[in-house]
């Protein structure tokens, strides 16, 4: 579940900003691009969770080496 999180935030950020940009409100524009910013924090700290396919082979292959 936690490699889905960078895709979930990502979309919540633009959400946030795209209600934020329709919304007549005072200090809307702030309050979206902090909301937007501390999401997209939230987003790149979690891109440590998305699989690399190119690490796993190499671990594979120095596992097997060392066997």
């Amino acid at each position: 579940m936690k490699r889905y999180l960078t895709t979930i935030f990502v979309i919540a950020s633009m959400i946030v900003v795209f209600i934020g940009m329709k919304s007549e409100v005072r200090w809307a524009g702030i309050a979206t691009w902090a909301i937007a910013f501390l999401l997209l924090m939230f987003a790149a700290y979690f891109t440590k969770y998305i699989p690399n396919k190119k690490n796993n082979e190499e671990q594979e292959r120095n596992f097997i080496e060392s066997e």
